[in-house]
């Protein structure tokens, strides 16, 4: 054992034997490392991607369909990795749950990030035509495998090494990879723009963030090699608590809190996609390319987002500490219905040209409310769910809500906005908001859960 590294003894085997079974946990340090790093590629590769899809996609893969059509396919590319990340939860949660935590993150991060790098490599459709389009689904449906069985691995990593009392803090730390990956994606295609011509850009400037990638999965990999399977799975291996079967056992008995979970976490999605994707071709693209004519370059937007997505991390933080403090659901509740009233009022502060001020306060706000609704998710979903299940249910309600809440919302709003106006896409977020209240409504505290159980 080495000197970052703590033991601790299993609760359960100390009272039933004279001895007690002890298990090693890593370090904050490693844990922090191990939890975030992953979660900050997976969002790293989903906001390079959205960024690409909003801006260059629509040229390089769809060049010969009229603007607003090449910009709905575009983003329907970007939905195929959504439909797959159920199935890659199905997969890393029977694999999490039978053979530890550890293995399967390795595994689904090497699995994320050389779909990514070969996106980055891809032949347009210049070159090889219907091909092309064909490879980029491909190459985007792999990466949703891998995507699936990333998050819930990590909050698992984060929530199970946790003292008492702060299993909500520590379940913080994946939730910081998102803006983490979020600020190094939009900082990539920031500087990138600032030095490139848009000519450069769509000649080979986009490939630059998916090639950037296999740099932060050998950061990620070499911080997972080195971590300790989690102290809670490795307490169920010496019970002999580990099932056969995970995924049977999870939809015997526990499918409503797989149902619960997905609603839980639908409505981030639904947020964070209409403020970082939808909103960012809203923003920059003339109306007659299904945007809104408010008149501002990539660049401009970019750094707003950039600005912003800084609010998303410190309420992060705070959220989870008032959830430790008061509860999950008291924190849920009271984001729920901020959303709702959110989404009736942010319309119109989409609808002056080039407005500074009112778009930043649409993104700070919503993002401060992004990071109250998604803060407390990494330790609510898995005390959701028994530790012998862990990693399968949280990961499927976690996936399930990405088709859910997230999949569409790019083309959905882009849509909307074109047909019906600004304000049909705050009913929209209002109505996801709504479902997200009705499940936790549903759900009972879980602050003071027995987690080794």
């Amino acid at each position: 054992m080495t000197a970052n590294d703590v033991s601790v003894a299993s609760p359960a085997s100390a009272a039933s034997a004279p001895g007690s079974t002890r298990v090693t946990r890593s370090s904050v340090r490693t844990v922090i490392g191990a939890s975030m790093v992953g979660t900050a590629i997976e969002f790293y590769d989903f906001y390079a991607y959205g960024t690409a899809s909003a801006n260059y996609f629509p040229k390089l893969f769809f060049p010969k369909t009229d603007p607003t059509v090449a910009l709905l396919a575009s983003l329907l590319t970007f939905a195929i990795a959504f439909i797959a990340r159920p199935l890659g939860s199905l997969i890393f949660g029977h694999f999490g749950d039978r053979q530890g935590r550890k293995t399967t993150l390795v595994v689904s991060l090497l699995t994320m990030g050389c779909s990514t790098v070969l996106i980055g490599v891809l032949p347009t459709y210049a070159t090889w035509g219907l091909w092309a389009v064909v490879v980029l689904c491909l190459c985007r449906f792999v990466q949703g495998i891998g995507l699936g069985g990333e998050w819930s691995g990590a909050a698992l990593v984060a929530t199970e090494n946790a003292p008492e009392g702060k299993r909500a803090l520590y379940g913080s730390f994946p939730e910081l990879g998102a803006p983490i990956g979020f600020f190094l994606a939009n900082g990539t295609y920031f500087l990138l723009e600032m030095f490139c011509t848009p000519e450069q850009m769509l000649s080979w400037g986009w490939r630059v963030p998916f090639l950037l990638s296999a740099i932060l999965v050998v950061v990620g990999l070499a911080v997972r090699v080195s971590m300790q399977e989690t102290p809670i799975f490795q307490m169920a291996l010496d019970q002999q608590k580990v099932v056969k079967t995970p995924l049977l056992e999870v939809f015997r008995k526990s499918w409503r809190q797989v149902l619960q979970a997905t609603f839980l976490v639908a409505v981030t999605y639904t947020l964070f996609y209409t403020l970082a994707t939808w909103s960012l071709a809203y923003g920059t693209k003339p109306k007659s390319q299904g945007g809104g004519g408010l008149g501002f370059t990539n660049q401009e937007y970019l750094l707003m987002l950039m600005v912003s997505i800084l609010v998303f991390a410190l309420f992060i933080v705070l959220a989870c500490v008032y959830a430790d403090r008061i509860g999950r659901r008291r924190v849920l509740i009271g984001s729920s219905v901020m959303l709702v009233v959110f989404s009736l009022v942010f319309p119109y502060l989409l609808m002056a040209h080039h407005n500074t001020f009112q778009v930043m306060v649409f993104l700070c706000v919503g993002f401060a409310l992004m990071g109250i609704a998604f803060g407390p998710i990494g330790a609510f979903l898995p005390e959701l769910f028994d530790a012998n299940v862990r990693y399968s249910g949280s990961g499927i309600g976690y996936n399930l809500a990405a088709i859910v809440g997230a999949a569409f919302v790019p083309t959905i709003a882009t849509w909307l906005s074109s047909h019906w106006g600004v304000r049909s896409v705050g009913l929209y977020l209002a109505v996801m908001a709504v479902c997200c209240l009705v499940a936790v409504l549903t759900c009972h505290e879980t602050k003071d859960v027995d987690f080794t159980k």
